[in-house]
């Protein structure tokens, strides 16, 4: 472990590698969303195609996420924190060994069974609509197959530290889509007919582009197992104990991650009864509302998951390590994630028409995406923050506490989105605040879970902080930024596009002088990270 005192700096300098990487990523996900918004809008293409992708992403979430979250980096950079790169190599090795089978076998299964899949996870699909969709489904498996394989790079590249590279890869997968609608969107996109040719285009885009993204990160990858004096070779054996703990490790990470996903499908299965156009809505806010989940929850874990692994001393001293760095983590999280709850519920129609407000996609279709985002924000800050948590608790090799939890978190979100559906079917509600009722839910089941969590890491590892007089702070700078960019809402400016970047960069530069007079410590290490650098 480096020093004490070189601790901080090093987690920030990695948050912000992690962070930049996943900006440009980002960044080219709303070029990418942009785009196919002026040719598919919220049209029975898009539907289809939302579906179609977010149903084989059940694989690279399942197996990518739950092997480098869970089970594999934990095992692996403690390994090369002791010193022992030849175990490490071969646990590598195993790893990418048993992956490829169980991906191989999975996508396999996947595009026999796509009429089933689609049958059972977009009920209210009917006639073409279903039919593109189990086309999609069969087209796209393979690539997501190799999405879940370059996950596994990216876990060897988090554990040496490499981060930039990891996160900026999504970048060829976004492009290959962009070329694809370019290349084909202007002429297919104007009839019905020619959309769903379009869409099918695109699934094969996302195929090219994850082909890309692997070949951008695995020869990194093997370089960095040769430097450690190992080769990756093919080999499944489960003699050695690293791996078995990999294995151990693995499964209630995959029921956490598989759970979490069945959540995602069924809010897209009760989207699919609310009507037409609202699971492509959805897809719009996910996008948006996964931005800040990214660049500043998943950078701030991902970039703490090996430093927390790599802890040692007695257990006590671990504790003390694993709790400063959550007070930490916590603190830089909240700092930019308050922010983005308050421009989402209160400017979040400036945000989806700067983004997608064009061709097909017209100010009614802006307003619904807005609503749903509203409802995602509610547990923004919870979501973000409980993606520390769970990295701190598999450092401590416990991957069955955020499993338990998110049994829960899944069974609630169930339950209220299930309502809000009863709701809009009966006309109770509009489809507009049905849809916006699924995605509130799972805000709310969101901060369920994250009391959960941090009750049960103060009981591993004792009391925390979470920042209670500075998300006072953060609140409250945050408010009266949107005051300010509200009052610009009457200026004369009546493009979308100048508008939402006049209003949104005014409270942005509001929120970060409200918080420098606030006080707050984490404004001071950003401004100088932003200014007096670039004076040097």
């Amino acid at each position: 472990m480096p020093p004490a005192s070189a601790q901080p700096r090093r987690a920030a300098m990695s948050s912000l590698a992690v962070a930049a990487g996943i900006l440009l990523s980002r960044f080219a996900g709303l070029v990418r969303q942009r785009i196919f918004a002026r040719y598919l809008g919220l049209s029975p293409a898009a539907d289809a195609f939302t579906a179609a992708l977010r149903i084989p992403n059940f694989l690279q979430n399942l197996f990518g996420e739950g092997i480098l979250s869970g089970s594999f980096i934990p095992v692996y950079a403690k390994l090369l924190a002791q010193g022992d790169e030849a175990t490490a190599g071969r646990v590598a090795s195993i790893t990418v060994s048993l992956l490829t089978l169980a991906v191989g076998a999975t996508t396999l299964i996947g595009m026999l069974c796509a009429p089933l899949i689609v049958a059972l996870l977009a009920p209210g699909f009917q006639g073409e609509v279903r039919a593109l969709t189990t086309t999609l489904v069969r087209i796209m498996f393979p690539g997501v197959g190799l999405l879940a394989l370059s996950a596994w790079c990216l876990g060897i590249l988090n554990s040496h530290r490499r981060f930039f590279i990891s996160y900026v890869a999504p970048v060829l997968w976004n492009a290959a889509i962009v070329a694809t609608l370019l290349c084909f969107g202007r002429t297919l996109a104007g009839s019905a007919t020619g959309q769903f040719e379009l869409a099918i285009w695109v699934g094969w885009g996302t195929v090219a582009g994850a082909l890309l993204q692997l070949a951008l990160l695995l020869p990194t990858s093997v370089s960095l197992l040769r430097h450690g004096r190992s080769r990756l070779r093919p080999e499944l054996s489960l003699a050695l104990p690293p791996v078995r703990t990999v294995l151990r490790n693995f499964l209630p990470m995959l029921l956490s991650r598989g759970v979490l996903q069945v959540s995602a499908f069924i809010d897209q299965a009760l989207a699919t009864l609310i009507g037409s156009g609202a699971n492509a809505a959805m897809a719009y806010a996910q996008m948006i509302y996964l931005v800040p989940v990214s660049l500043f929850g998943m950078s701030v874990s991902a970039a703490e998951l090996p430093e927390m692994s790599g802890a040692s001393g007695t257990p006590e001293e671990v504790a003390a390590q694993l709790r400063q760095r959550l007070t930490s983590g916590l603190g830089r999280i909240a700092f930019f994630v308050v922010p983005s709850v308050a421009a989402f519920l209160m400017l979040g129609d400036l945000i989806v028409a700067l983004l997608f407000q064009t061709g097909t996609f017209q100010h009614d279709d802006t307003v619904f995406v807005w609503m749903i985002l509203a409802g995602s924000a509610l547990g923004l800050l919870a979501s973000t923050q409980s993606r520390l948590f769970s990295s701190a608790c598999y450092a401590l090799h416990d991957a069955r506490t955020p499993l338990r939890y998110a049994l829960v978190r899944v069974a609630l979100t169930t339950l209220l989105g299930a309502a809000a559906t009863l709701a809009a079917r009966l006309g109770w509600w509009s489809p507009q605040l049905g849809t916006a009722g699924l995605t509130a839910s799972a805000g709310l089941a969101g901060w369920f879970e994250f009391v959960l969590l941090a009750r049960a890491l103060r009981q591993k590892i004792g009391p925390f902080s979470v920042g209670g007089r500075d998300l006072v702070k953060l609140w409250a700078a945050a408010l009266f930024a949107v005051a300010a960019g509200s009052a610009l809402r009457f200026a004369p400016l009546p493009h979308p596009l100048v508008r939402g970047l006049v209003i949104l960069g005014s409270y942005g530069a509001v929120y970060l002088l409200a918080t420098l007079g606030l006080a707050v410590p984490e404004a001071r290490a950003t401004a100088t990270r932003l200014f007096l650098r670039r004076r040097k």
